[in-house]
């Protein structure tokens, strides 16, 4: 049974094997200039982590799907962290979710299909812990084992949460730490320095987002979204163009996994991080070595990063310590006004 490790049956890994932004801004553009349909509160316009329709007056129904190749080889865990992820883009509208449907792609011919039911087992675990039912999906045959779900949650406008809307003096916070993508990368090539070090990651991979859908309606936060495959730099950028602002950010308090220097000295890194990089380079200050391999590094069910006027930090402070992640309560930046690059690093 331990001979079937998952990442070995796939070339790319958790968010890393997202298209790189460059490819996926060609992949989307469009020619044709369509109407926004009026019952649409957020569509593709500000690359924002769900879709939202208004529902009945006002609450909307949101609708996000995710899924990847595994990050890990234990496929319990494989099926817990993809669907905490997937999850994670209704906490980052300020949403609670309702439903969710599982997608799987399986390559029965190289793993046991038993292997698949413990993926699927570790989504059912983690939709019990957003207190909702895995309903139902669809699975195919791939070369590749994939897994994810589309999930639909609500959300009441008064609530609704976007990687637009940050203000000037806006301070930045993240509620989990970065560097999961240069671990599993490390594990996935049999670089991983001590054991305990994934277990740490996984344990933040497979924890829940929920934190977003209760300051949505506790704390005054201008703009949020969550960290996953391009990196906090490529979801920061977003949050900045969306708002049309710069961040200046505080290199030495983003939070990072306290083993992590190790790895980065090494020069320890997933293929999508020199990817994201090559799309934002002109956008952000000049980057050390070390400095852009924890920017751009393609988080997997990472945190969510949150922008609010000073007169509520103390409020998020106290909220991400009643859930947990106490340890990051200080800001990592702040907004400004829109500067020649996009993010500035002091």
């Amino acid at each position: 049974m331990n001979d079937y490790k998952l990442t070995q049956y796939s070339r790319g890994s958790g968010c890393g094997c997202k298209i790189s932004p460059g490819a996926l801004k060609e992949i989307l553009q469009t020619p044709e200039e369509l109407p926004q349909h009026p019952r649409v509160w957020v569509g593709s316009e500000t690359h924002d982590d769900a879709a939202v329709y208004e529902w009945s007056g006002d609450e909307g129904l949101i609708a996000t799907t995710d899924f990847f190749m595994p990050m890990v080889d234990d496929a319990y865990t494989f099926g817990k962290i993809a669907a905490a992820n997937a999850l994670s883009d209704v906490y980052a509208m300020g949403g609670s979710p309702l439903m969710a449907l599982a997608i799987l792609g399986w390559p029965l011919d190289k793993i046991p299909a038993s292997f698949a039911s413990q993926v699927m087992e570790g989504g059912r675990y983690m939709c019990r812990m957003a207190g909702i039912p895995l309903a139902g999906g669809h699975s195919i045959e791939s070369t590749e084992p994939i897994f994810g779900l589309a999930v639909n949650g609500r959300v009441s406008k008064s609530n609704l949460l976007r990687n637009s809307g940050a203000q000037v003096g806006d301070l930045l916070y993240l509620t989990k730490p970065i560097g999961a993508g240069i671990v599993t990368a490390a594990m996935k090539r049999g670089q991983l320095k001590e054991n305990d070090h994934l277990d740490t990651c996984v344990t933040y991979m497979s924890t829940l987002n929920k934190i977003g859908e209760d300051i949505a309606s506790h704390v005054n936060v201008h703009a949020m979204t969550d960290v996953t495959g391009f990196g906090l730099a490529g979801h920061l950028l977003e949050m900045c163009e969306a708002s049309g602002l710069s961040a200046r950010v505080d290199f030495s308090a983003i939070p990072v996994y306290p083993f992590l220097d190790a790895y980065v000295a090494a020069h320890i890194y997933p293929d999508m991080t020199m990817k994201n990089y090559a799309h934002y380079a002109s956008k952000i200050e000049q980057l050390s070595l070390p400095q852009l391999l924890v920017m751009c590094d393609p988080q997997t069910s990472g945190g969510l990063l949150i922008a609010v006027p000073p007169h509520a930090a103390a409020s998020l402070e106290q909220r991400m310590r009643d859930f947990g992640c106490g340890a990051f309560a200080r800001p990592v930046g702040v907004m400004v006004e829109r500067e020649e690059k996009i993010i500035v690093l002091n």
